[in-house]
């Protein structure tokens, strides 16, 4: 068996671009086409072009999908509308995560679930095993499609010139099927970057077509390809988590101050109720570690792992770090402790490499695009 990463089906595209590929969750992908830092800013001004076929599409069906997904994952997909999607997680018995999604509702009895691509096998095999006594089919649908973001603030105007679906009603969170540039897609009004923009799912024989015609239609509005470090850069700076960084089967989503997206109030029990009841009342009487955005004094970057310190005590550890283009400085996501967590706390540092850098506590996102 062939341990070789798997390519999407835009693959020889990207290397016509001259793109520098990189292993990612088993696929070959991306890193950049040229300057990371230009991509960045591109979105952040313009728009960019990202292929994201790596993403995990698992479909479920029939009149018992509803109440199997209510009882699979933690949020009550049961009251997601036609037409709409929901950011939730999947979590172990023991409230540890296993993988955050985005649930669409397709119909009356469809859905699908976007996983991240290193936990889509093990969110597939987790939802089907918990499809038991459902009236409902689990579907790998990993091959059906191929899936290509556009975002940026020139996005909706890039999209409108080749699509005649009605994007002014599609709200945040929202997915309706159309055609774009003569090609059948399933439009969501959702993104990783934290920049107004479109994810499109199509048949992946049908992804290249899509993404020439994409790139004419928005060649005058400043459009770029973008590859997978800047849309690390952008979700860091827009303070989304990234799995196997700020979520892990160690952690709950009360732990990492996502614990909104659990809902005790749906109907019926779901899987890790009882063990995230009690996280829940562990974070309200004794709060564990947050999760806070950190700006460094000076221009050292730290990365994953590294010490956060003050007083000569480690208080946390750092989840994600890197240069911020929009900000000018380098950024981290890390754990405190909730003595240390306040915006504003002093004393606070990174060890990098055994020198203590002096950093600002402050309120994630560090970036919010402007309505």
């Amino acid at each position: 068996m062939s341990n070789a990463p798997r390519r999407t089906a835009l693959d020889a595209l990207h290397r016509s671009l001259g793109a520098t590929m990189t292993d990612f969750a088993g696929w070959d992908m991306p890193l950049r086409y040229g300057s990371e830092r230009d991509e960045h800013h591109a979105v952040r001004t313009r728009a960019g072009l990202f292929d994201l076929s790596h993403m995990g599409e698992i479909t479920v069906t029939g009149p018992g999908a509803a109440a199997l997904l209510d009882y699979a994952l933690v949020g009550n997909i049961g009251s997601v509308g036609t037409g709409r999607a929901r950011y939730t997680m999947i979590c172990r018995e023991d409230g540890g995560i296993l993988d955050d999604l985005i649930v669409y509702r397709l119909g009356e009895t469809e859905y699908m679930v976007v996983a991240n691509a290193g936990n889509a096998q093990i969110v597939l095999d987790a939802i089907t095993e918990r499809s038991a006594g459902f009236d409902a089919e689990v579907r790998d649908d990993r091959d059906a499609y191929a899936l290509i973001a556009v975002q940026g603030p020139e996005s909706p105007g890039i999209l409108k010139s080749v699509t005649d679906a009605d994007l002014d009603g599609l709200k945040y969170y929202a997915g309706l099927p159309g055609t774009v540039a003569g090609v059948p897609a399933l439009i969501a009004r959702t993104g990783y970057t934290g920049e107004d923009g479109f994810e499109l799912f199509v048949a992946p024989e049908h992804a290249e077509a899509l993404w020439q015609a994409l790139t004419e239609a928005g060649r005058d509005a400043g459009l770029v390809p973008c590859g997978l470090s800047c849309r690390d850069t952008l979700r860091l700076e827009a303070g989304m988590p990234l799995y196997g960084h700020e979520l892990t089967t160690a952690l709950t989503p009360f732990d990492a101050g996502l614990g909104r997206v659990v809902k005790f109030d749906k109907a019926g029990d779901f899987v890790g109720r009882e063990a995230l009841a009690a996280a829940a009342e562990r974070a309200e009487s004794r709060p564990p570690r947050k999760l806070v955005g950190l700006i460094a004094q000076g221009r050292r970057v730290p990365r994953a792992g590294y010490p956060v310190v003050a007083g000569g005590e480690v208080i946390g550890e750092v989840t994600s770090g890197a240069p911020s283009p929009t900000l000018g400085k380098p950024l981290a996501i890390a754990y405190v402790d909730a003595a240390h967590s306040a915006p504003g706390t002093e004393g606070v540092g990174v060890d990098i490499r055994g020198a203590q850098e002096p950093y600002d506590v402050v309120a994630l996102p560090f970036y919010k695009r402007r309505k």
